[in-house]
């Protein structure tokens, strides 16, 4: 007998509520339940040959098949995407805002179609599909239509970087399609993305959309298929910029298989979100946003709060109210508009969650989940809470990318920073206390791209979301986010500098090497004979290698000698680096400015000695470099307190503060072409905004620089911030790029080194800005502006919710 009234509101029970499947059940019977790819506007046929099975991980039932892509089909949709690149980029800014509109209007039609496949496919609940994903697809697409229309204003001097390789994730599948493409279209670029081979039924259905809403052919191509798939892709030659969202493992493969291609990358890689609540915080309100934060999507989410970190006061009643919390939760079928969790994307990520949770267990971990049973079919997991954690136990570590929640304890602020940064991910965080001075102090601590307070898992198109450290870089909505599709106007046509480009002719003391060519000694003027030195802490060093390198002129006669830095001269010069950097990041960037501005004044009283020292070094008139140098110092001294961040335009009733924050520590090595000029362009920007440098001059022609840093000296610039590191250049830049602590690494020189420097960058997979054609310096629009700046900083937005 069915229940009465009063029986259900005493029990609280819900009865079923599931949503019609009927309408993507005809869409895919439509079809055949099977598809090709999506190239040139059309479908490719299907070979039975290359085909495999897409499943629903609630019935394990197929739902169908989808094609397995070739490096021919790969080619094809390159060939595709680059023929409609000229149609494409040449269409005034309004056309393609309208497609994006057309595309956003498209996906409100067929809203609830789109949530119950992306349920089907993917396993999340279709109140999250139906309220969250699919309403944010066509935010996103609103918002680009927005950044089309304005793209020649508010991107002047600046195109599309050409054809674009995108490879998106299983967790959000259409969500992370409207991420990517949207930017990619608005700043005219074609596309060719690869969905993940769990989840591509979203993508080509979007696809079918798309074309019938009149987007040209070729501008969109879909190439299914596995990771095979996605690495010809990657390695493509055709392909302008990749960018990528998955793990960090992939994103680790993805930069050395791009290193010294000169594409664009962007990588939004994996995370360990820690969840911060102070003792003043509402217990209450903690609890549901914890379900919020790990519990959303079954935890599949990259900025997942999977790390709670509560203060000690609070801890013993907030796991008592989440215990509480977690029998309430009900996890079935995904079609229940009742059901808060659904179920897992395919059974090897079970398993692989399975394991983890097992490890952890093992390593002593007290392991607590709810008492009811799960269903008997399909891939599903219960909530799971982890207690006595330590900190650097492998569950507190891994991304665990589940229902997984570990649970550990801090006693100050300070330890919560230390905590929270003790992974080497940077994603997300969450910081929850009624004390918004205590918040807000804390946020820019946390080493995170996005910082939630007293809120989680917010998103819109309006702001930038991506990660620091670990976590990838570049930025995906937003301002922000348009910048990685764009390239420069004046880049259009650039020489690229072979491998081995820019030799120079030096050699060393001793038995070290053999110049290409014996240089005419010195002549001797009777002055003291000396041999610059190195640069670090604030101080002249000896190399400690204990050799000299001799610097050949303009005439092919020894002009100098400089100090052979070595592995460990670097080593040296990064802990001074890094001892500064957190006292000269705070400092106010008028402080900062000052001290630009007083380099220039003290370079200025010296401008005809660096000019005639930079004649003996390359045989041409150096005043024209050498005041170029001083307007560069005072370009950036202008700079240091106008590099603003914004508040973004997000709907929530608060605000979203987008922050530049400096990148670190920034290992820079620059160029031959104008030796003091060239050091300037890149260290003063790096400075201007927070960072410490370590830096590696010119190698054929240094002594610009060993004696600019007696300028330093004079400048009241702090001891570490920069530091000059002089000898091989692509050894030394090297070093720097496997350095991991060592948080990005700028080269100029040829495409050899800047390859390698790419390939070493993956160990902790910091920024790499590596080029290999020669820019003309003296031109501003290539030698300063907000291009470094960008580079210089990373953007990290914090949402921060008011009123009662």
């Amino acid at each position: 007998m069915a229940p009465t009234i009063s029986e259900i509101f005493a029990s609280m029970d819900y009865g079923p509520a599931p949503e019609s499947a009927a309408p993507a059940h005809a869409w895919l019977d439509q079809h055949a339940r099977a598809f090709g790819h999506f190239i040139k506007g059309a479908w490719t046929n299907v070979s039975k040959r290359s085909q495999f099975d897409v499943i629903n991980p609630a019935t394990s039932a197929v739902l169908a098949t989808v094609a397995q892509g070739s490096r021919g089909d790969v080619d094809a949709a390159v060939a595709a995407a680059r023929t409609a690149l000229p149609a494409w980029q040449k269409l005034p800014a309004h056309a393609r805002a309208k497609h994006l509109y057309a595309l956003a209007r498209a996906v409100q039609r067929n809203a609830r179609r789109l949530a119950v496949l992306e349920s089907m496919d993917n396993g999340k609940s279709i109140r999250e599909t139906r309220d969250i994903d699919i309403p944010l697809v066509a935010r996103h697409l609103y918002h680009h239509a927005g950044w089309a229309q304005l793209l020649d204003s508010e991107f002047a001097g600046y195109h599309g970087a050409g054809v674009v390789g995108q490879i998106i994730p299983w967790n959000f599948p259409l969500l992370m399609l409207a991420w990517k493409i949207g930017p990619a279209l608005a700043a005219g670029c074609t596309i060719v993305l690869k969905p993940a081979e769990f989840t591509p039924l979203s993508a080509l259905a979007f696809a079918e959309l798309a074309h019938e809403a009149g987007l040209p052919p070729g501008v969109l191509n879909i190439v299914t298929g596995d990771g095979a798939t996605g690495a010809a892709l990657v390695d493509h030659p055709g392909v302008d910029k990749i960018a990528f969202t998955g793990s960090t493992e992939v994103g680790r493969v993805i930069r050395k298989a791009t290193a010294g291609s000169g594409k664009k990358l962007s990588l939004e890689l994996g995370g360990k979100s820690p969840f911060i609540v102070f003792d003043d915080a509402d217990l209450d309100s903690v609890v549901e946003g914890v379900v919020d934060a790990i519990w959303f999507n079954q935890g599949q989410v990259c900025c997942a709060g999977s790390r709670l970190l509560m203060q000690e006061g609070i801890a013993d009643r907030l796991v008592e109210k989440l215990r509480a919390r977690m029998e309430k939760l009900r996890v079935g079928s995904p079609l229940d508009k009742t059901i808060d969790m659904g179920a897992i994307v395919a059974p090897v990520q079970l398993d692989r969650i399975r394991s983890l949770v097992t490890e952890g267990t093992q390593h002593g971990a007290t392991c607590w989940q709810p008492s009811w049973a799960l269903p008997s079919t399909g891939s599903f997991y219960p909530p799971t809470l982890f207690t006595n954690v330590a900190p650097s136990s492998m569950i507190a570590q891994v991304e665990i990318f589940g229902p997984v929640l570990v649970a550990m304890t801090f006693r100050t602020p300070d330890e919560a920073v230390a905590l929270a940064n003790n992974t080497p991910f940077g994603l997300a965080a969450s910081i929850w206390s009624d004390n918004i001075n205590l918040a807000l102090d804390l946020a820019p601590k946390v080493k995170a791209g996005v910082v939630w307070v007293n809120c989680t898992n917010l998103f819109d198109a309006a702001a930038g979301f991506g990660g620091y450290r670990e976590s990838g870089y570049g930025r995906e909505g937003g301002r922000e986010g348009m910048w990685e599709y764009l390239t420069p106007d004046w880049q259009r046509a650039q020489p690229r500098a072979g491998a081995g480009a820019g030799a120079v002719v030096m050699a060393a003391k001793g038995t070290k090497s053999v110049p290409a060519k014996a240089a005419a000694p010195a002549p001797h003027t009777g002055a003291v004979d000396r041999t610059a030195k190195l640069y670090i802490g604030g101080k002249q060093a000896r190399p400690d290698s204990g050799y000299s390198i001799r610097v050949v002129g303009a005439r092919n006669t020894m002009v100098g000698e400089v100090g052979e830095g070595s592995r460990k001269d670097i080593r040296n010069a990064v802990e001074a680096a890094r001892t500064v950097a957190g006292s000269w990041s705070r400092m106010s960037g008028h402080a900062r400015g000052q001290i630009l501005y007083y380099i220039a004044e003290n370079l200025s009283a010296r401008a005809d000695e660096f000019a005639a020292r930079l004649k003996s070094l390359t045989g041409k008139d150096g005043h024209a470099e050498v005041h170029a140098s001083i307007a560069r110092l005072f370009t950036y001294a202008a700079w240091a307190d106008k590099w603003d961040g914004q508040v973004h335009q997000t709907p929530i009733r608060g605000v979203t503060l987008a922050m530049n924050e400096p990148v670190g520590v920034i290992g820079i090595a620059a160029a031959d072409a104008h030796p003091l000029l060239g050091f300037i362009t890149l260290v003063a920007p790096a400075i201007a905004m927070g960072n410490t440098v370590v830096a590696v001059p010119s190698e054929a022609h240094p002594l610009a620089v060993t004696d600019f840093y007696q300028v330093l000296e004079t400048s009241d610039l702090p001891g570490g911030v920069v530091n000059i590191v002089t000898g091989r250049r692509d050894e030394l830049a090297k070093v720097l790029a496997e350095h991991d602590d060592v948080d990005a690494i700028w080269y100029r020189g040829h495409a050899d080194g800047v390859r390698a420097c790419e390939i070493a960058s993956t160990g902790n997979m910091k920024q790499s800005w590596g080029e290999s054609f020669t820019r003309d310096l003296l031109k501003p629009e290539q030698g300063e502006g907000r291009e470094y700046l960008r580079r210089a900083t990373q953007v990290k937005n914090i949402w921060i919710p008011y009123g009662e």
